[in-house]
């Protein structure tokens, strides 16, 4: 069934129509290998916000796609400082996209993955206390768990404090990956709600973590064991500096990037933060056109490359 605003392929092969959501789920999909895709939304001259807040770059397509994403995904990775500053809830899915997990033999929900340099995690907040499923968190040996956090989640440490070719992360940036910030954070596999706090030049909520190099994530080791557990499938929901650190290890297979059509202007951050790294292809899979003006572009690696540092090999 089409819901909302319609949603058209115009590359590489014109679809001509509104896409239903199960063309979607063909077009999006599930990799036959441990896959990474990363999820963001921006303005056409790359900010990841409008006038301080990123929700209004995205409209209902944008969101409708996000809600497929989330049903398609194993696990759901994000930055702590997203978890705290968007208020992240329990990670629902609607009745039909629980049933269509089970029929195709998944858990009826993804696993919510935290990335904290700091364990800065309140183990009270909704995200953990309220999960259908334990969450698990990804932190480095040096990091001290507040009281309760082991209760609700799963705490995995990767990496020694600072380990060479390891990613420095302390909560990685507020602002999730798919560029929209807000209050209540990710309420449902359907989208979001509500919008976040103010968000500074370098694409992350003010008063937010910043990397300060206390200790690092191996987010390879990290994936790793990700994938030890079943969670081949994974979602990154940001922020801009887990991104880039995802990016200079070369660990992002897929981006799904929607560019909402308007200018924002000099000042807001890009989709990716942190140090420099080496540029790397990545194939440009499909556009799609919404009705509003909206593009959704996504680019994979090929399905011959070699698996990422951290995946495991392909059956």
């Amino acid at each position: 069934m089409t819901v909302g605003t319609p949603i058209e392929r115009i590359w590489p092969a014109p679809v001509t129509g509104a896409l239903t959501d199960p063309q979607l789920i063909a077009l999006y999909g599930r990799a036959d290998r441990p896959h990474l895709r990363v999820n963001f939304v921006a303005s056409a001259d790359g900010a990841v916000t409008l006038d301080g807040y990123s929700a209004g770059l995205s409209g209902e397509p944008d969101k409708r796609v996000f809600g497929l994403l989330r049903m398609l995904c194993d696990g759901l990775v994000v930055a702590a400082g997203t978890l705290r500053h968007e208020g992240y809830r329990a990670v629902r899915l609607s009745p039909d996209r629980r049933a269509w997990r089970r029929e195709q033999g998944l858990a009826e929900f993804p696993t919510l993955v935290v990335v904290s340099g700091s364990l800065d995690l309140d183990p009270a907040q909704a995200a953990f206390a309220d999960a259908p499923v334990r969450p698990i968190v990804l932190t480095h040996a040096g990091a001290v768990p507040p009281p309760g956090l082991t209760d609700v989640a799963d705490v995995v440490r990767c990496g020694s404090g600072r380990a060479d070719g390891a990613s420095p992360l302390d909560g990685a940036g507020p602002v999730d990956g798919t560029g929209r910030a807000d209050d209540a954070g990710p309420v449902d596999d359907a989208g979001r709600a509500g919008s976040a706090g103010p968000v500074d030049d370098t694409g992350r909520v003010d008063g937010g973590d910043r990397v300060d190099g206390t200790g690092r994530v191996d987010l390879v080791a990290g994936l790793a064991e990700l994938r030890r557990r079943g969670l081949d499938q994974l979602l990154c929901e940001g922020g801009p500096h887990l991104f880039g650190a995802l990016t200079a290890a070369d660990l992002v297979d897929e981006l799904c990037l929607t560019m909402a059509p308007l200018l924002a202007g000099a000042g807001p951050g890009r989709i990716t933060a942190g140090d420099a790294s080496v540029p790397r292809h990545l194939p440009l899979r499909h556009v799609l056109a919404a009705a509003d003006g909206v593009l959704m572009l996504r680019y994979a690696r090929d399905a011959a490359e070699t698996p990422p540092a951290g995946a495991a090999p392909a059956a």
